[in-house]
């Protein structure tokens, strides 16, 4: 969670360096709308976590209206305070977060993931760190993810993954593989 500028920062430099930007110090004017819904992620969380009193009615409503703008606009549904350092969001598309939902560092999201609560419970997934999920990939409810797992495109988690450094696919979903989501992950982070 962001609780100081020095964290907006390192938050900001882990996500670019997550959508593999390493060459790039700010989001180009075009093309770059993923990067910058997530810059305006992280300063919606600062504004809620850090700021007090007129710089946060005047700077937090506008950051919140712009990210509320760009979320429509790219059909992500992802409240604040939910990822730690490391998002990816590399392709557009329709992606559904539970507000409840507490992921680790590291999370590299496809087009089409939804991570939710079920049966109208307020309970949600707690995944940990270096995770990646596959184009279409489901969890449901309060399930636990261990870290370095990769769920593959499609699968549907409804039951706890414990196991580190696995691969899970299909419906309902069951491990494949003991490869890790490294593969799935941008490299710069781990160096």
């Amino acid at each position: 969670m962001i609780e100081s500028r020095e964290d907006l920062r390192r938050y900001l430099e882990q996500d670019r360096l997550a959508l593999n930007r390493k060459n790039d110090r700010r989001p180009r004017l075009f093309k770059d709308e993923i990067w910058k819904f997530e810059i305006l992620l992280r300063r919606v969380e600062y504004d809620i976590n850090c700021r007090k009193g007129l710089a946060l009615l005047l700077a937090g409503k506008y950051h919140k209206f712009r990210f509320h703008r760009l979320s429509v606009k790219l059909g992500f549904t992802i409240p604040p305070n939910v990822f730690q350092e490391g998002l990816a969001i590399p392709h557009y598309g329709t992606i559904v977060v539970h507000g409840n939902v507490r992921a680790g560092r590291n999370c590299r999201l496809q087009e089409g993931v939804t991570i939710g609560a079920a049966n109208g419970s307020h309970d949600a997934a707690v995944i940990g760190n270096n995770c990646y999920f596959g184009s279409g990939a489901k969890v449901i409810g309060a399930v636990t993810i261990a870290d370095d797992v990769a769920v593959g495109a499609g699968a549907v988690v409804t039951k706890d993954i414990t196991e580190p450094g696995t691969t899970w696919a299909g419906v309902p979903a069951r491990k494949i593989s003991d490869h890790d989501s490294h593969r799935s992950l941008c490299s710069a982070l781990f160096e």
